[in-house]
């Protein structure tokens, strides 16, 4: 072995011995190749960006949703007093005209009746509730008190629209029950005093919610009002680190939607009780626009880093609102089919949890003692009013009826609105599902869609020729699936969305 080979050998076993310096320059040199795991990254880059397209699609669907609250909520003002007084003059030509048939009024036009009397006592019981003497009442309370009245009287608003549904629907389904089946009720007169009760008590906590609220704008140092806002950030802690799915993640963006409509009515109760106490001055409407501003933003704030993080932890992507706005859609553009099984309105409230009835008693109450009307240009002025609100109802109905068309053609579901819902009554058994004949439903009619899908049979041949043109004009549209052809009013609302 020669002299250099001996030197090479020995500075090589040198360096294989760890030192200082050998760390750090492995350290500043070592290299690593994402590549390797590319999955990994892209799902969390995804993620990311599901995250920044949220805010987004929360929004559309929040703003779809609250003009679905506001439709119906006009209903109650503009189109129920009308069907309630047509209604009222079918009963009362009822022994002029005769029967004509099995039933005196349709299953509607007693639905509309109960509502239009409903409406009606509850108002005529809210005079007796002093709206001044309850605000000083809240206003003597410490801060502390109100902020758990306040906590309390959301829990029990909750509460209250659950099982408020329920109180109506039984009402409206014991007075159209068909007499021919057995009685398995205690009555209809039982069950509309609950339902006036009902909402009579609705309407006094809405007023107790809105005088609090009211309370908290008139402070001095608004530390109610914070304490308030800040009650939303805490509902991020109750529901980002929960187990979600799709179906409750729906659930959760309907109440969402309903309680931001809700705290607008109540934003503008706060707003037109302050503007009577100001003899209507304008001065103090721009005072009160920046504490209106902030708790609309703060809980604008709070529904997106909501929605935000719950799909992040779920692993739920951002379409997913946009199967939400479809089924609510297909609820809308359903209910106008001449086989619906409920009217709007009720379908709203059972989606989202909103009930209209108790927020427009409160809402006429607040009107009625704060502008007072007196003469004959003041009748004029809300006759107008009347009719704006008319106007205003219409066009919201045809463009959230074009919106829904383009949704549900967006979503594929124009299918399931040709298919009338199974009735079963109580001697039938319900039929269980074949798998093997339906066929597999898209990821976006996975939600709660009642109805079945159409049937492969092919269709009946004639039986007999003494059908009435228009039951031959009815059955050719309904074999023409074209979402077009729901009615006539769908059909412009389309082309207007």
């Amino acid at each position: 072995m020669t002299y250099k080979t001996k030197i090479s050998k020995i500075y090589s076993d040198d360096s294989d011995e760890p030192s200082l310096l050998r760390f750090m320059c492995a350290e500043l040199t070592r290299g690593y190749f994402l590549e390797h795991n590319e999955a990994k990254y892209t799902e969390r880059r995804e993620r990311v960006y599901t995250c920044m397209r949220i805010p987004r699609e929360l929004e559309r669907l929040m703003i779809f949703g609250i003009f679905l609250c506001l439709d119906a909520f006009l209903y109650v003002f503009t189109l129920l007093p009308l069907r309630t007084l047509l209604a009222f003059l079918r009963l009362l030509t009822i022994p002029c005209c005769g029967l004509g048939g099995s039933r005196f009024l349709q299953p509607a036009q007693v639905c509309d009746l109960l509502k239009g009397l409903i409406m009606v006592l509850c108002y005529s019981m809210m005079h007796y509730v002093d709206y001044a003497m309850m605000y000083h009442l809240i206003r003597g309370q410490s801060v502390i008190k109100l902020y758990i009245i306040y906590n309390m009287l959301e829990v029990a608003d909750r509460l209250f629209s659950s099982f408020g549904q329920d109180i109506l629907d039984a009402l409206y389904w014991t007075a159209t029950e068909p007499k021919s089946r057995k009685r398995a009720h205690i009555g209809v007169i039982p069950h509309f005093f609950m339902a006036v009760f009902y909402v009579f008590l609705h309407a006094i906590l809405i007023m107790v919610q809105a005088s609090t609220l009211n309370v908290a704008f008139n402070s001095h140092n608004k530390s109610l009002l914070t304490i308030m806002m800040s009650n939303n950030f805490v509902e991020i802690k109750g529901s980002v680190f929960k187990k979600f799915e799709k179906n409750n993640l729906f659930q959760m963006s309907n109440s969402d939607i309903k309680e931001r409509f809700t705290n607008y009515v109540l934003l503008l109760i706060v707003c037109l009780r302050n503007m009577e106490q100001f003899s209507w001055n304008t001065d103090h409407l721009l005072v009160l626009l920046p504490d209106v501003v902030m708790v609309i933003t703060s809980e604008v704030m709070v529904d997106v880093v909501k929605h935000a993080f719950i799909t992040k932890f779920n692993d739920i992507t951002a379409d997913v609102y946009s199967e939400y706005k479809a089924s609510l859609a297909f609820e809308l553009v359903s209910s106008r089919q001449q086989n619906a099984y409920t009217d709007y309105s009720d379908s709203v409230a059972r989606r989202m949890g909103f009930i209209p009835l108790p927020l427009a008693v409160l809402l006429i109450r607040v009107v009625m003692s704060s502008v007072k009307i007196q003469g004959a240009l003041s009748s004029v002025c809300l006759l107008l009013f009347y009719l704006g609100l008319i106007t205003m109802k219409v066009l919201n109905s045809i463009v959230i009826l074009g919106k829904s068309c383009r949704y549900v053609k967006e979503a594929n579901m124009e299918g399931k609105l040709f298919k009338r819902p199974t009735a079963q009554t109580s001697k039938q058994t319900p039929k269980k599902a074949n798998p093997a004949k339906s066929p597999p439903t898209s990821g976006n009619t996975s939600l709660i869609i009642q109805y079945d899908p159409p049937p492969d049979s092919p269709p009946k041949p004639e039986e007999s020729s003494s059908e009435t043109p228009q039951s031959t004009e009815l059955k050719h549209r309904a074999t023409n699936k074209d979402l077009l052809e729901i009615d006539r009013f769908t059909i412009c609302g389309n082309r207007i969305g």
